[in-house]
């Protein structure tokens, strides 16, 4: 074990609000030294924000934030925005999702409670792909629903904790795969966002060589409850509505100042930025435009799975735009393994499709259609329609804010069309023939992860009852509730 020096606790650097520097305007000039620059194995840090739908997100449209998440709107300002893009409904199928590239049905990561089954042994995880490829890799913040350890699934360094929720004022955490205990409370976010910055500044190029490029996959904890006070709330502060919005900001404000120290190190025109999350918001939706978006964390809705995707390459992304393109998380191994010139793995199923060229400003290949599964239950997605497990046909027209239910008899032709062609596509990827868990499981599990959570939750609450350090209020027993 190691302790926390306090020059590392301080090295955070979030000291203000920061707004990250643009890329040019929409149809600017590509200089010649930012060709070069991109045709260079580029780095990619990918942020994954933690329950936060496109009603928390400012350039989405969000009510609610739409003057507190500057920096987040600035990368879609600089970048590309998609407007259709899908995650899980909940944390642990999600990122066992992006770690593989395939749907849950071939991974058994089906949701919260089995989502650690998989093993790295058996799957061929993103980082070790990039590794394989010359990166440098390293993992930082929210980890333990993938089970096993970062470095298992290829990741070089990594900074985590034992938690499916939030972990926030604490006195532990664990860095490259040893426990370290301070003798105070830290707030780890910032603990883990000076990992961060370490790794960036320690690939920074040096005169006139080049680092060696890195993989940095930024997985905060905010916004998942227990949703506590920030460093930067009010002394006091106590109303639960408050200290979400002061959670919102504060992830905004270490999105930019994460861009800032990029920019400031010479890495941003030859570092592709994802955003995204890694699944929709927690309990009552936020309105975009005055409508509430349709589902929150957990359902099939269109809110439990619909999240935000950003994606910021300064010089080759191009600055503004917009896409209607469907994606989902599958696709995100894919589009950075040919990012980097990487070969996808033989004899692997990747059911993710690349949209790396859309990062490039060419059309690509955009999909006709998107999955979305939680446990026994799942649904495919194409431009204007919806068919699930239970053979139910939605129309999604009005989305992401209303699905109107399509009666099974109804003769429409576009609703006879799409059923069949969603029909076919269930019938290919036949999700009930893979891994799959039953009803008992499922409910087992559930209980299972209910009664871990409530002991965590014990054991915080315990260590509440020992008192605020300097300056801190003690959490009240809403604040302290989470989903997981």
């Amino acid at each position: 074990m190691s302790s926390l020096s306090r020059r590392e606790f301080l090295r955070t650097g979030l000291v203000g609000p920061v707004v990250a520097s643009l890329g040019g305007p929409l149809g600017s000039t590509v200089t010649g030294e930012q060709q070069a620059k991109s045709a260079r194995k580029p780095n990619i840090v990918f942020i994954l924000a933690d329950d936060w739908g496109l009603d928390d997100t400012g350039c989405y449209g969000s009510d609610r934030h739409k003057n507190r998440t500057g920096n987040i709107d600035a990368l879609a300002a600089g970048g590309l925005r998609f407007e259709r893009c899908y995650s899980a409904p909940l944390c642990g199928p999600t990122r066992c999702e992006i770690n593989t590239g395939r749907y849950a049905f071939r991974t058994g990561g089906l949701t919260n409670p089995v989502s650690g089954q998989p093993k790295s042994q058996d799957e061929y995880p993103l980082a070790r792909i990039l590794k394989e490829t010359g990166y440098d890799t390293c993992h930082v913040g929210k980890w333990r629903q993938m089970g096993e350890t970062p470095g298992d699934w290829g990741f070089g360094e990594y900074i985590t904790d034992n938690t499916a929720g939030g972990w926030y004022w604490q006195k532990s955490y664990t860095k490259n795969g040893q426990l370290v205990e301070t003798p105070e409370e830290v707030y780890c976010p910032d603990v883990y966002h000076s990992f961060a910055v370490d790794f960036l500044q320690r690939h920074a190029p040096k005169g006139s060589a080049s680092a060696k490029p890195f993989y940095l996959y930024y997985a905060s904890h905010l916004v998942h409850g227990p949703i506590l006070r920030t460093p930067d709330s009010k002394p006091g502060e106590t109303d639960p509505v408050a200290l979400y919005d002061d959670n919102v900001a504060y992830l905004d404000k270490q999105v930019g100042a994460l861009v800032a120290e990029i920019d400031k190190l010479g890495l941003r025109e030859n570092t592709l930025i994802v955003f995204s999350a890694d699944n929709g918001t927690v309990g009552q939706p936020n309105t975009i435009g005055g409508r509430k978006i349709n589902g929150v964390k957990g359902t099939m809705l269109e809110g439990g799975a619909r999240v935000p995707l950003i994606a910021n390459w300064k010089g080759v992304a191009p600055a503004g735009r917009v896409l209607k393109d469907l994606v989902d998380f599958s696709d995100i191994l894919p589009t950075f393994a040919e990012a980097v010139g990487a070969k996808l793995p033989q004899g692997v199923t990747v059911d993710g499709r690349s949209f790396t060229p859309q990062i490039r400003g060419r059309k690509g290949n955009p999909r006709e259609w998107i999955y979305v599964q939680l446990g026994r239950r799942w649904y495919v997605r194409d431009d204007g329609w919806k068919l699930n497990q239970a053979g139910e046909l939605f129309d999604m027209k009005d989305s992401p804010f209303a699905e109107q239910l399509v009666a099974e008899d109804l003769k429409d032709e576009a609703a006879v069309a799409a059923r069949k062609r969603l029909g076919a596509v269930l019938d290919q990827l036949n999700p009930a023939g893979g891994k799959t868990i039953s009803a008992e499981d499922e409910a087992a599990a559930k209980n299972r992860a209910k009664k871990q959570a409530q002991r965590q939750k014990q054991k915080q609450r315990q260590g509440q009852k020992q008192g605020p350090k300097k300056g801190q209020k003690k959490a009240s027993a809403g604040q302290q509730a989470q989903i997981e």
